[in-house]
């Protein structure tokens, strides 16, 4: 390109993909250009310094009307999945639109500040009010001109365990929500949990619309929907279109039926998304020793083909009563618990929390290309493994060309004879 004047230009980047010394020109709400050294000039400047500039986080997997809800009505003591089922169940009849509006902003105020741009969340169809249909309806309007979010109908009791669910489902998706979700596992039988698939599939089918379902978030090995989900997904022609959440069973089956698994969730373009700090807390509760990690066969199914992403899917609720909507957090325990320390398996999981889950969304415009949306995230860190490593700072969230967030470099200072007078945790910043 000709040297013209662009709004931005963001100088001396490395990128998730090993290029370093990168230079990134936006004019307007998009990338006009990438390379090195571009003979380019900004109204604005920014150097990198040759730390990493990241596409922004994306969390595939959400519950925002639950989110920030700790201590309401009382704190989960056991810190139980079926305490915190109990407890959503004592909170859902003083819900209130306001209140759920007011932590959902809150939560995005935090979200973004973290780099973290676009949330499919799943919001609980089966109160016949649909006040939290309504409540995260508005706060789509409300946060889409620095966030992506994506709604999920999800029946919570039970497509058909819940009388008025599948109709409070369709009224759902009539007013807006963009996804079709589901809990065969939670069914009464097995058969009902099949049946349930079935018909969601079809009538996302029939819209036009895309698939997630809480799959199997279950310690059985018998819980085996998800192979419903991929054959149902196959049959309607929703290759690309359906995703199966949590997928815990799938620690507890034998390998000889996951070896048939796999190919069908691949044939069927079924993605994956674990969930690794619920998961590994909330399973295995029954186990003594040997105990059970808890999470699904990630780097298996990687290897497999099938796309794979990690969800935050809680924070401070009845559930998890921790949490800060850090998607680095979600990709360093999904890397321990999944025991992916190769170099190679490390950057997975960063691109885990970015790339593939912006492809499960089907987000528009996402990643670092000419024509590409300007969002992007400068942290400090050099790499993709050493931003997991600190869970680094968030120098510079940039939304669409422009920038919504900005925080130091994380250093402490020292005051110890002989000895530098700072620390900033970066090895000497060596790999460089």
């Amino acid at each position: 390109m000709n040297a013209v004047n662009m709004d931005v230009v963001v100088r001396n980047a490395s990128l998730p993909d090993g290029r370093r010394g990168i230079d990134i020109a936006i004019q307007g709400e998009r990338i006009a250009d990438v390379g090195p050294q571009l003979a380019l000039r900004g109204a604005r400047e920014i150097d990198a310094g040759g730390d990493l500039v990241a596409p922004p986080f994306v969390d595939a997997h959400f519950h925002m009307d639950a989110t920030l809800s700790y201590g309401l009505p009382r704190v989960n003591q056991s810190g139980t999945l079926l305490e915190g089922i109990a407890l959503w169940g004592e909170l859902k009849p003083h819900l209130t639109q306001e209140a759920l509006v007011e932590r959902a902003l809150q939560y995005c105020d935090w979200a973004v500040a973290k780099g973290l741009l676009a949330i499919r969340t799943h919001v609980d169809v089966c109160d016949d009010r649909l006040l939290a249909v309504e409540a995260l309806l508005d706060v789509k309007r409300k946060v889409a001109p620095y966030l992506d979010m994506q709604l999920v109908a999800f029946p919570q009791d039970g497509l058909l365990r819940s009388p008025t669910a599948l109709a409070n489902l369709k009224r759902s998706i009539a007013m807006g929500v963009d996804v079709v979700g589901g809990i065969p596992h939670f069914e009464r039988t097995m058969a009902d949990g099949a049946q349930s698939v079935r018909i969601l599939c079809e009538f996302a089918a029939e819209q036009g619309l895309r698939v997630d379902m809480h799959c199997d978030e279950s310690d059985d090995p018998l819980s085996r929907h998800i192979e419903t989900l991929a054959s149902e997904t196959h049959r309607l022609g929703l290759h690309g279109r359906v995703a199966g959440s949590h997928l815990t069973s799938m620690h507890s089956m034998d390998n000889y039926y996951v070896s048939k698994l796999l190919p069908l969730m691949r044939e069927a373009g079924v993605a994956a998304i674990a969930n690794p700090l619920i998961n590994i807390t909330l399973q295995g509760r029954h186990d003594t020793y040997p105990k059970r990690r808890g999470m699904t066969r990630v780097p298996e199914m990687m290897a497999a083909g099938i796309a794979v992403a990690f969800g935050h899917d809680c924070v401070m609720d009845p559930w998890y009563s921790l949490g800060s909507g850090d998607m680095l957090e979600v990709a360093h325990m999904g890397l321990h618990v999944a025991q992916m320390t190769g170099q190679d398996a490390m950057r997975a999981c960063f691109t885990a929390v970015t790339e593939t889950p912006a492809r499960i969304l089907g987000l528009d415009g996402y990643g670092i290309a000419p024509g590409s949306y300007a969002d992007l995230v400068l942290l400090d860190a050099a790499s993709p493994v050493e931003a997991i490593r600190l869970r680094a700072a968030r120098r510079m969230v940039m939304r669409r060309g422009k920038v919504v967030s900005e925080m130091p470099r994380t250093a402490a200072a020292l005051n110890l004879p002989g000895r530098p007078s700072s620390v900033d945790f970066r090895l000497s910043r060596r790999d460089r």
